[in-house]
Formats: C-alpha cells, sequence, structure tokens
C-alpha cells in the first residue's frame, strides 16, 4: 500500500541578480513550497511596478470588452525593456481613445437630449404666455414617467386636461380653471412631475430648428459609432499582444511578491521549502543550471529537520496518482489531510465512491449521460470552471452506472430496451432470462428472498470498507510506531477483532445454525475488553505514567460508556450500509412509475414524462446517492483512521491573476 509522497526540505541560499530567475522557475514547476515567509516587514510595502502595470494592462482589457484569459506561464518570460514600452504605447493609446469617446458621449448625450426636448414642443405653436394670461386657465409644462400617464390622468379626472408631447411622450402640459390649480399641483407631485421653465414667448419649435438637431444627432452617433469602429480595430490588432503582456507583467508581479517575502542580505536571498522527494534531484539540477552554480543548495530529510522533531512543524502532505486517481484528492482533503508517512487513502476513496454510487444508482441510460458528461468536461467541450477536472469521476460513475443498469435492465427507466441483452449474458450461463437481477419488489416469496440477499450485499460491502479504514489505522499506527493504539482501542487491533468475529459469529448462526460456544463468548469478550478500556492500556504498553491518569473510578467508567460506544458503534457502521441497499431499490422504484406514466400517457405525453422524469433522476438523485456515498466515505471509512490530520502540500505557483 502507497504512502504519502516523501518530502524534502531544499535550503537555498541565491544572489541577488538571480532571484526573479530562481522564483521563476520554482514558479513555473509548481512543485515548491515555502517553509517560512518571515522577510523583513518593510520589505512587504515596497513597490511593486510591475503590479502596477498588470492592473492597468487589465483595465485596458476590460475597456477593449476581451475576456479573462487563462495563463499557463508555460513559455512566458520575465518582462524585459520591449514589454515595458510596448505596455505604455498601449496606454497611450487607449487613454486617448477613451478621452475621445468619453467628450463625443457627452456630446451624443446633450445633443439627443435637446433634439428630444424640441421634439416634445414641436406641436406648441400657440404662444406660452398667450395661454397663460387667460383668466380661466392653469397651465403646467414638465417631465413625468410615461408608465404613470394613465394612472395621472385618471386622477386628475374631468378637471383637467393632460396632454402627452413629443415622440418619446415623456413631456406633458396639463391645463385645469384657476380654480382647480391645487389639486392638479397635487396630483401632480404625487407622481413625482417636474416642472420646465418654458421662456413667456415661447411658441414651440421651428422646423428647420428640428431639421438642424436631428442633422447634429446623427453626425454625433456616427462618429460614436466610428468610435466604437476604431476600438474593436485596435483590440483585433493589439489582443495576442495585450494577452502576452498581461502573462508577463501577472508573473514578474507575483515574482516580487515572493520576493518581498525572503529573508536576505544586500546581495543574498534565503529559500527554504518543501519538495517531494521524487523531484528534488531535477528541480536542484535545473536550479544550478539557470544561475550559473552560483547558488547554494541544502537538502534535508524530514527526520533532520529540527522543528519537524520537536513537533513545531508539520511536513506538508502531497497525493501523487494518475488522472482517475488524483480526481478524488480533493475529497480526502475537504475533510482533512492525512498524517506525513501514513497510508495513502485516495485509491481506496477512488475504488468505494465509485462502486457505491454505481450500485444506487443503476441505470444505463443515466449512467450513460454521466459518462458523455464526462467525456465532455475532459475534453473542455463542457467548461464549468474548476468542475473539469473531475471529469475522471463523471465517467467512472458513469461506467458503473451502466454495467448496474444492465444488471438490472433498466435503460432511461425502460426495462424492456435491455432485454435482448440480458438473455444473451444469461444464455451463456444457462437459461435466458429477460432480467439478470431484479430489483423491483413483489409478493412473489422468491422476489422477497432476493431483496433480503441483495441487503446482506450491501451489509457484505460495508463490512469490506469498515476493515478496510480498520486496517489502515492499524498499518498506520505501526508505522508511527504507536503500539498501544496498534493492539487497543475501538479502531485497534483489539477493536477490529471484535468486530470481525461478531460478525462471523452472526453469519454462523444465521446460515449454518451454530449453537453459541464458551469460546466465542471469551474472544468477544476479552477482544471487547481490549476496545472498551484501550486508553489505560494504550499507556501501559507505551510505558507512559500513571496507567490510570484520572484514577481507577474515572477509569472504569470511562470504560463502560466506551464499551457501550465501541458496540452500538460497530453496530451501525454495519447498519448504515443497507442504505445501499435503500437507495438502489429506490431507484428501481422511480423507474418503474417513471417507465409506466410514460407508457400510460401515450406516445407524446410518454415521451414528455420520460425525458422530464429522467432529467430530474439524474440531477436530483444523482446529487443525493452522491452526498449520501460521500456520508457514508466520512462516517464509515475515514473515522476508521482520521483521529489527527496533516498538513496539506501547498506548493508557490503562478495563478492566472495576481492578488490586487
Amino acid at each position: 500500500m502507497a504512502r504519502t509522497t516523501p518530502m524534502k526540505l531544499l535550503e537555498l541560499m541565491v544572489m541577488k541578480d538571480d532571484i526573479a530567475n530562481v522564483l521563476t522557475y520554482l514558479g513555473k514547476c509548481g512543485s515548491f513550497e515555502f517553509q517560512t515567509k518571515s522577510g523583513d516587514s518593510s520589505k512587504e510595502a515596497s513597490v511593486n511596478k510591475e503590479l502596477d502595470i498588470y492592473k492597468e494592462l487589465d483595465n485596458v482589457r476590460s475597456f477593449l470588452g476581451l475576456a479573462e484569459k487563462e495563463n499557463t506561464f508555460k513559455n512566458c518570460q520575465f518582462p524585459g525593456e520591449k514589454d515595458y514600452t510596448d505596455a505604455n504605447n498601449i496606454f497611450e493609446s487607449v487613454k486617448g481613445l477613451q478621452e475621445r469617446e468619453a467628450a463625443e458621449s457627452d456630446a451624443n448625450t446633450r445633443i439627443n437630449e435637446s433634439y428630444h426636448e424640441a421634439l416634445a414642443f414641436a406641436n406648441l405653436k400657440a404662444s406660452y404666455s398667450d395661454l397663460e394670461h387667460l383668466s380661466f386657465l392653469t397651465l403646467r409644462i414638465g417631465k413625468i414617467d410615461p408608465a404613470v400617464f394613465e394612472e395621472l390622468k385618471f386622477e386628475a379626472g374631468s378637471s383637467a386636461i393632460v396632454v402627452q408631447l413629443g415622440e418619446d411622450k415623456t413631456r406633458i402640459l396639463a391645463a385645469t380653471s384657476k380654480k382647480g390649480r391645487f389639486n392638479l399641483d397635487n396630483v401632480l407631485k404625487k407622481y413625482a412631475f417636474v416642472e420646465m421653465e418654458v421662456p413667456q414667448d415661447f411658441k414651440g419649435i421651428p422646423d428647420d430648428v428640428l431639421a438642424s438637431l436631428k442633422e447634429q444627432k446623427e453626425i454625433s452617433d456616427k462618429k460614436l459609432k466610428d468610435l466604437e469602429q476604431e476600438r474593436k480595430n485596435f483590440c483585433d490588432t493589439h489582443k495576442d499582444r495585450l494577452y502576452s503582456l498581461l502573462e508577463s507583467f501577472s508573473l514578474a508581479s507575483q515574482v516580487k511578491v515572493a520576493e518581498n517575502s525572503l529573508e536576505s542580505t544586500k546581495l543574498v536571498y534565503k529559500i527554504s521549502g518543501w519538495i517531494p522527494a521524487i523531484e528534488a534531484k531535477e528541480v536542484v539540477k535545473h536550479l544550478e543550471k539557470i544561475s550559473d552554480n552560483r547558488i547554494a543548495i541544502t537538502t534535508y530529510e524530514p527526520e533532520e529537520v529540527p522543528a519537524v522533531i520537536h513537533g513545531k512543524e508539520k511536513v506538508p502532505v502531497e497525493l501523487k496518482h494518475g488522472k482517475f486517481v488524483s480526481s478524488y484528492k480533493r475529497m480526502i482533503f475537504s475533510y482533512g489531510s492525512p498524517i506525513y508517512g501514513t497510508i495513502d487513502p485516495t485509491p481506496f476513496v477512488a475504488v468505494f465512491f465509485t462502486i457505491l454510487f454505481g450500485i444506487m444508482f443503476g441505470d444505463a441510460g443515466q449512467g450513460l449521460v454521466f459518462l458523455i458528461a464526462g467525456i465532455l468536461m475532459a475534453a473542455k467541450v463542457v467548461k464549468v470552471g474548476g468542475w473539469n477536472k473531475f471529469a475522471p469521476i463523471f465517467m467512472a460513475i458513469g461506467i458503473t452506472s451502466m454495467i448496474m443498469g444492465v444488471l438490472t435492465g433498466e435503460f432511461f427507466a425502460n426495462e424492456k430496451v435491455l432485454i435482448p441483452v440480458s438473455r444473451f449474458i444469461t444464455g451463456l450461463f444457462g437459461e435466458p432470462r429477460d432480467v439478470i437481477l431484479h430489483m423491483m419488489p413483489s409478493s412473489d416469496p422468491e422476489s422477497i428472498k432476493r431483496m433480503f440477499i441483495f441487503f446482506g450485499f450491501s451489509v457484505a460491502v460495508g463490512f469490506v470498507i469498515n476493515t478496510t479504514g480498520l486496517i489502515l489505522n492499524i498499518i498506520n499506527n505501526i508505522f508511527k510506531k504507536r503500539w498501544g493504539k496498534v493492539f487497543f482501542g475501538k479502531n485497534g487491533l483489539s477493536g477490529a477483532v471484535f468486530f470481525w468475529y461478531v460478525i462471523a459469529f452472526a453469519v454462523r448462526i444465521a446460515a449454518f445454525g451454530h449453537s453459541p460456544a464458551m469460546y466465542d463468548w471469551i474472544i468477544i469478550g476479552v477482544s471487547l475488553f481490549g476496545a472498551a478500556f484501550g486508553e489505560p492500556l494504550e499507556r501501559l504498553v507505551d510505558g507512559e505514567r500513571p496507567v490510570l491518569e484520572n484514577g481507577f473510578g474515572s477509569a472504569v467508567i470511562s470504560g463502560v460508556v466506551e464499551l457501550i460506544e465501541v458496540v452500538s458503534g460497530y453496530m451501525s457502521n454495519t447498519v448504515s450500509f443497507l442504505r445501499v441497499g435503500a437507495f438502489a431499490l429506490a431507484h428501481a422504484v422511480l423507474g418503474y412509475i417513471i417507465g409506466t406514466m410514460s407508457e400510460i400517457a401515450g406516445i407524446a405525453g410518454g415521451l414528455a414524462i420520460s425525458i422530464i422524469g429522467n432529467a430530474i433522476v439524474v440531477v436530483l438523485e444523482g446529487m443525493i446517492v452522491a452526498i449520501q456515498v460521500i456520508r457514508l466515505q466520512y462516517y464509515e471509512f475515514f473515522s476508521k483512521f482520521f483521529n489527527e490530520t496533516g498538513r496539506e502540500f501547498k506548493p508557490f505557483i503562478f495563478t492566472d491573476k495576481p492578488q490586487m
């Protein structure tokens, strides 16, 4: 069984002239985690001009409407003199374009407002002063939201006349008697009316003025359109160069941040950090090459590092695997990091998760959906952010769901499509049958028997998973030379023997009619005692004194409580896996319901029910099953050996965007 990736500590003494190249290489290879960042705090605030340039370049990208691009930094170089010059040229060009666009946009806004204002009063030909001086009439001209015009008109009633002006209908003229002016003003105020100042001799807008304003508007609109095209042309011309500069200055700014955090003198920088042992030799070779051997490198094993020896620092944990197993790594670290030097549980998680999901979600068609989704995510045809790295998981659960679907004869909740396949497979081993594994319950005694057998199979799967967790815990404690924990405690050898023997004991009674004997009770009693009173027994074996840390009475009470915990814990750990069979059965019932409703509803309705029903099952039940499988992993498997956590390896690696 593979253990966590062996690590080494590198201590580097780097000349000032080489520090940028060294940090650039370390960031690109992504295999080096800084041990400390305890540099001079005054340097933390030092100017990072590369970051300032990156921010300006990113603003340019945003102004030009370019999407953010994922940076790989693979062939990216530290910015040179030409890069600084090109960046400044782009800034000046864009600044000029922005100023012209802003000026023209302001002018266009003013012209459009004037034009629409003129249109509003184009049909008002009588002199405003003539109208206002009518002794019996009160006039109000102003702006209002067109959406509330009908409400205003209704509330004003027959005592006032309200007329919309202009094409955009944002201006109104309201007229009432001198007597009703107060009521009109109250109604207008209620609807956020804004009165406009109108010259006393105003008689509307002459046609030649309207034509002139319209011409100015068209000219301004064209200028804005031309500026937009100029921006697009500039974007097309400089897009590739802009992306290249963004990548270079992003890298340089991140190198500067790392450099500012290091311990240093005027000429030399000190870098210390962890690296996977398998990569150490190659990294050292490249560091010597890029610095022309002007670098001092010292390598330490974890057991040679004083901070690790005295328990002040934990060696970071890295889990290295192929693409399939690595896709399950986040599931491990979301629970906690294993201790350095212990068994790497990722391969077990990959196998158990994939198998459990397939058993609980058995449908060949729905499994095919997960498989296709995984393939599209792996090929990056479908991009779902950080989820693309889980593409192997989707493909794996798709395959196991399809296998289980073939066994149960389900294809998108249809039990007839796979009948030829089932008859072919069963025919190879005897009499052909329509379904290999019947999941749907019925009153038939054979059906009930099959159901109990399947639930027994679920418990057997749980037994294997629980046993694996116990074995991992025992082996991990052997590696750490914690002999007390190896032999005693709920998850030690005593607890494991109790669990295994009780299961074997129950099987012998149920399947073979075994009668309990004295040796059965002795083995169960001794193993249970070792599991329940594990703490004092561990102290005794490990030479810790006093053995009964809190006295005899406390030890007895703790032991009794632990005894109940051991029995109830192992019982719940075992029974918990009945949910695997329950979810498999529930999935079959849902499929039967969807299939039956589809047949009843006719061709068109049946097709709609089948599509909607299967979509709901794939999304909702898929999520529920995934959550249940994760729960079984966390509480039944991880709890056996994850009694303390380590520290995840987080290497220095360049990100798409530096921290602003």
